[in-house]
């Protein structure tokens, strides 16, 4: 079930990442002001309605599906809130720069350490979820 649940939370991600972002969250998420804190909020919920979604699909349609409600809950908030954490920007800034990669984290290495961190919240919250 492990697998099942990552790929299906995998999903969701990429959908609240990409084309389900808009140009004002991707801008504005890591700012430090209400506008910032409100572009980040908005795009982490995203993420949990889109991951929720995923799951509750996984439910109805794998026949090995069954989740408790309030784990999936709870991973649930894990995601929406590790997400909101890393999109930050300076937790990962502060992971490249103290880890000897400054130099990538300016040539667009930065995008790639974002992504590891979401994956890793995701693979966090599968393992949970298949107990």
């Amino acid at each position: 079930m492990f697998a099942s649940l990552f790929v299906l939370l995998y999903l969701g991600h990429l959908l609240a990442d990409y084309p389900l972002q808009t140009d004002h969250q991707a801008a504005h998420k890591a700012d430090r002001c209400a506008t910032g804190w409100a572009a980040n909020a908005t795009h982490a919920a995203t993420h949990v309605a889109t991951c929720g979604a995923a799951l509750v699909l996984g439910v109805v349609v794998l026949d090995d599906m069954n989740l408790s409600l309030p784990v999936a809950l709870v991973a649930l908030g894990w995601i929406g809130a590790t997400h909101a954490f890393i999109d930050r920007r300076w937790p990962v800034q502060w992971w490249m720069t103290r880890t000897g990669q400054a130099s990538w984290a300016a040539n667009g290495g930065a995008a790639h350490v974002d992504q590891t961190a979401h994956i890793a919240a995701l693979v966090i919250a599968a393992l949970c979820l298949s107990v």
